[in-house]
């Protein structure tokens, strides 16, 4: 008797979830932007502007760390710097739990977008402060807390504008990705130039400017084009949990502080120790996402089978990010130091080869959803496109591998060498990315929409949680036997994925 209660108690939440969703999208105005609802405008250039000042940022992060005091950086050991900026990465994308969490629970997803916004802001205006440590750290506290609450959060209101069997919404993710890549193809050049080229401060407060226009344009637009999209909390809390619930917060947020003093006074809280940290919570936090989403009540059975297709695509998707990911920190280092800059008459920044991922993005963006689009029903599933992508990652290592084989380790590396690395991942990129975010909203659970989101965005946490490791295997000496091990397991992982897809399809339930 009780278990036949608590199944018509779920089937109620799952009936009142799907009214929730028509409601949001009759409220959405359907066209107005390339036959997509008009919201999309108001998301891609919200979204345009905040990446214009991540990427923007993280173009000259690198350099800013591992540059003497003389050239205006901060004098860290290089190979820290390379491990710092990954472990901020994997913050950044790890704090997404939290920005989930706080908008299926409390706020909704449009009011997490726009408070993620302020504090992404303040945190780069931290950073444009000339030569202060403290600064740099209180920086990565507000832009990791703030690109927690935007990030999952913009995708997800994406997702709701669109009905669950809407044909458009692999096409919509295509389009809204567009726009993170032509922010992040413009950043290097404008933040990029300044930062190494003048000041790297000016370069940080460019990218200050860049989410403040983001802000604007979200709000000026957000009343007349989203509608309710965003606006409902999912699963929220009962007014009986909220006192309890943000009890416990501050009580844990008052003990992780003590910890952490203790650990700083005791001196076991060193830059190492917390790389290690972050690494084990890279992995451990979404075994617990997955644990926490399988077993709860307001999961279904076929939510369940949904999760469990899900596990491949976030190993692969691990794997994937592991290696793109690395382009803002080994060969941002690579491009630094073992590559001509002076080439075709031209001195090249070592900054502007991270507009070449975006750049690829833009090209082929439209030539592989054209693909996908007509082939329709025929196309390759969800694990194919990701084995595909491994693939594309695992060669481009193998394309740096190639210099180092021909000329020695020594040797100043053609820069064509690199775009070829850049071009072969950003192809790949497209065969997973906006794949991965569309099967993301299609498979969560709808008591765990936004968190699925956050789950998403684990894969590139724990991948740089995991380079954070990895960095330090790298010298200029082992370049091949890095690349190549490397480059060498993705390509077995993508052919590992390619033989378990037509098995794993039984477990999607008629996902596409």
């Amino acid at each position: 008797m009780g278990q036949s209660l608590k199944k018509q108690k779920i089937s109620h939440s799952v009936t009142q979830e799907l009214s929730a969703r028509q409601k949001v999208v009759a409220s959405v105005p359907q066209t107005g932007f390339f036959g997509h609802p008009k919201g999309l405008l108001t998301l891609f250039f919200t979204e345009f502007w905040e990446r214009f000042s991540y990427y923007g940022m993280k173009a000259i992060l690198v350099y800013y760390m591992y540059y003497s005091v003389s050239k205006g950086g901060l004098g860290i050991d290089q190979q820290t710097a390379l491990a710092i900026a990954s472990i901020y990465g994997s913050l950044v994308f790890m704090s997404g739990v939290i920005g989930g969490w706080i908008s299926d629970r409390i706020t909704g997803a449009s009011s997490a977008v726009f408070y993620g916004g302020i504090l992404i802001m303040f945190g780069h205006i931290a950073l444009a402060v000339p030569g202060s440590m403290t600064m740099f750290f209180v920086s990565m506290i507000l832009i990791v807390l703030g690109t927690g609450l935007l990030k999952p959060n913009i995708s997800t209101v994406v997702g709701e504008m669109y009905d669950i069997k809407d044909t458009r919404r692999d096409a919509a993710f295509s389009i809204f990705y567009m726009s993170v890549n032509l922010g992040a193809f413009i950043s290097p050049y404008v933040v990029g130039t300044v930062g190494l080229s003048y000041n790297f401060h000016l370069g940080f407060g460019l990218a200050a400017i860049g989410m403040f226009l983001a802000l604007v344009i979200y709000m000026l637009t957000k009343k007349k084009n989203l509608g309710l999209a965003g606006k409902f909390v999912t699963n929220p809390l009962r007014p009986e949990e909220k006192k309890k619930t943000f009890t416990l917060i501050g009580i844990g947020a008052l003990v992780i502080l003590a910890l952490v003093a203790a650990a700083i006074k005791t001196g076991t809280l060193t830059v190492q120790t917390f790389i290690d940290l972050v690494g084990i919570l890279g992995f451990v936090i979404p075994i617990l996402y997955f644990v926490i989403m399988y077993r709860s009540p307001k999961t279904t059975k076929e939510e369940r089978s949904h999760l469990i297709a899900y596990i491949p695509l976030f190993i692969a998707g691990v794997m994937f990010w592991s290696i793109e990911e690395q382009g803002t920190t080994i060969l941002a280092s690579f491009a630094d130091q073992r590559t001509q800059l002076h080439f075709a008459g031209i001195h090249i920044s070592p900054a502007w080869f991270q507009s070449l991922n975006p750049l690829f993005i833009i090209i082929f963006a439209p030539i592989l959803g054209w693909i996908w689009v007509k082939l329709g029903d025929k196309q390759p599933t969800y694990t194919q496109k990701f084995s595909f992508g491994l693939l594309l990652a695992g060669l481009s290592f193998l394309a740096i591998l190639a210099p180092a084989w021909l000329g020695g380790t020594h040797a100043l590396v053609n820069p064509l060498w690199l775009v070829l690395s850049y071009f072969l991942v950003s192809i790949g990129e497209l065969a997973l990315s906006p794949v991965g975010l569309s099967a993301t909203t299609k498979l969560a659970p709808s008591a765990f929409s936004a968190q699925m989101l956050s789950l998403w965005f684990l894969t590139d946490a724990a991948a740089q949680a995991l380079n954070a490791q990895l960095v330090r295997f790298y010298t200029p000496q082992n370049e091949m036997a890095y690349f190549g091990t490397i480059g060498i397991a993705s390509i077995i992982l993508s052919l590992i994925m390619f033989a378990i897809s037509p098995k794993m399809q039984k477990f999607f339930k008629g996902v596409k």
